[in-house]
């Protein structure tokens, strides 16, 4: 199935190739970035724990209200529509507001932005109703997952266990002006150093550049490429991309 969200960096474009380089033989799934969660919705689920976690507490709390209480969550989208107004008035200080108000506001957000900017108004006409009534089929899928707000070295070693698969939707190097979460290249190499470590296994996705290949040397790189949707005037410009994995 398709994630509820689009986001910053998401694996709709990737998620079969990524699937395809995923082992047979893993007993619990853990998305350390979680984002949209692309990866997480294209797989059933077919392990005894899968685990999603993000640092954006909004993000998070997005999850957890689809999870636990779509039809408050629908209700309170009721008033939605994409317009101008009702966008700007969702960025405004949401203190006081409830989960469902925050979950509702922020989902306004996502999909009345420019590029999941949460910042410009995208302009453009949106199934609101439609993409409304999907949010029970994802609390469906949601059913049986932990979703997680942890810093992803606490995350690795809490999960980690000869059977666990770890993937990482690892923020990109030279576009980190679109995260807003802060990572740096120390944080790059402090997700390297602790994955060299764990019991299980980890895949990871990165955009093709020399501070990836030289941060993972030694270990199995993939290249891969899909349609750069950022590229202006151009229907075939491709975005070449890496996956990597211990196994």
């Amino acid at each position: 199935m398709d994630s509820f969200i689009s986001w910053i960096g998401g694996k709709k474009a990737l998620r079969k190739k990524i699937s395809a380089q995923f082992p047979q033989d893993y007993s619990r799934y853990i998305e350390v970035f979680g984002g949209a969660g692309w990866m997480l919705f294209a797989e059933e689920r077919r392990v005894d724990l899968e685990v999603y976690n993000d640092i954006d507490g909004n993000l998070v709390n997005l999850f957890k209200c689809v999870k636990h209480h779509p039809d408050a969550l629908q209700k309170e989208l009721e008033w939605i529509h994409i317009s101008r107004e009702q966008f700007f008035d969702a960025r405004q200080d949401i203190r006081g507001l409830t989960d469902i108000q925050r979950a509702a506001r922020f989902y306004l957000l996502i999909k009345g932005s420019f590029g999941t900017d949460l910042q410009s108004f995208g302009a453009r006409k949106k199934d609101m109703e439609k993409a409304v009534h999907y949010l029970k089929d994802v609390s469906h899928r949601l059913r049986n997952v932990v979703i997680e707000h942890m810093d992803f070295e606490h995350l690795i070693k809490v999960y980690d266990r000869p059977g666990a698969l770890f993937y990482a939707d690892t923020p990109y190097f030279g576009v980190e002006e679109y995260y807003k979460a802060r990572f740096s290249t120390e944080d790059h190499v402090r997700l390297r150093d602790v994955l060299s470590r764990i019991k299980g296994k980890f895949i990871l996705s990165y955009n093709d550049c020399d501070e990836a290949r030289e941060i993972y040397k030694g270990y199995d790189i993939i290249e891969t490429d899909r349609h750069d949707n950022l590229a202006a005037g151009s229907s075939s410009r491709r975005y070449h991309e890496l996956i990597i994995k211990n196994y």
